[in-house]
């Protein structure tokens, strides 16, 4: 099955190198020469524009950052989507707004392709190991048709219905929660360490107690590490928290948690951790209380 994936990013390349992994021949789209030359080196074919892709692929996955880069890569001066053969399905696998996971949606109908509106959660660890969860929608036919790389890439396939936008929705919901429980998890730390507790002791407590997530087992240890290596970045959630706002505005729905959620990946983004690793957010605490960190001892 031949299969492209465009943005070969920490979860793209992970996911892409998955499906290389299980037999299927990738075809990676990513703009760094040294990007594109790691994905060669593990069996990927590389391409530099989206518009080198082949037209005879199976599935499409789209792995680009924001909205504006779907719009570019399918649809712009170099973009793959006319030259697709009718019935590829195309897999949009980015965090968007609803309105504009249907308007992309809508597009892609209209030439002929299939079309899965299917954002998905699990990291870089689930793209590497093909664990993610997709949440999807779309119509059966395109469910078909991409079964084989859902299988290949998640070990749950969330069905949610037959329009595009849906997907968005749930995953808009998902990115709420996951963004306040990392800014609340960072100031729960924050707030130990300046009363005097041992980080990793109020980490082994919190971890075995009612007060604890899933978000607070996963990012804590990259404090505790002093690793900031962006697994998911700071600014993923200053642009996903900032979705979930605007759609709140417009449904006229408050959302005072997130809010202030966003306001604090913001305060981090401004203060130079915007592509630092999300649990870094714990960096405007230190800036306003000056505490020290683990991995600034």
């Amino acid at each position: 099955m031949n299969v492209g994936v465009i943005g070969l990013g920490t979860m793209g390349m992970g996911l892409a190198l998955n499906l290389v992994k299980k037999q299927f021949r990738v075809f990676g789209c990513d703009l760094s020469a040294p990007v594109r030359d790691a994905f060669s080196a593990a069996g990927g074919h590389p391409v530099a524009t989206p518009a080198e892709l082949p037209g005879d692929l199976d599935a499409l996955i789209v792995f680009v950052v924001n909205a504006q880069q779907a719009e570019e890569v399918l649809f712009g001066p170099h973009g793959c989507a006319a030259q697709l053969a009718k019935g590829t399905v195309v897999l949009n696998c980015l965090t968007v707004a609803p309105e504009m996971a249907r308007s992309l949606a809508e597009r892609l109908l209209a030439t002929g392709l299939l079309v899965l509106d299917a954002p998905v959660s699990g990291g870089k660890a689930g793209a590497e190991t093909g664990t993610m969860t997709v949440m999807a929608s779309g119509s059966p036919d395109a469910f078909a048709k991409a079964d084989p790389v859902l299988h290949a890439i998640s070990t749950k396939v969330w069905r949610l219905g037959d329009a595009p936008g849906i997907g968005s929705t749930v995953k808009m919901v998902n990115q709420l929660l996951a963004g306040v429980h990392i800014a609340t998890a960072a100031e729960a730390m924050a707030l130990g360490i300046r009363a005097g507790a041992d980080p990793q002791t109020l980490f082994d407590v919190i971890s075995t107690s009612a007060g604890s997530s899933w978000m607070f087992q996963n990012r804590v240890p990259h404090i505790l590490a002093g690793d900031d290596t962006p697994l998911s970045a700071v600014n993923i959630f200053v642009k996903d928290l900032g979705i979930v706002l605007d759609q709140a505005r417009a449904l006229t729905f408050p959302l005072p948690m997130a809010s202030a959620a966003h306001q604090l990946f913001l305060a981090a983004a401004a203060n130079g951790q915007g592509g630092k690793d999300d649990a870094f957010v714990i960096r405007f605490w230190q800036a306003l209380a000056g505490i020290a960190l683990p991995g600034d001892r």
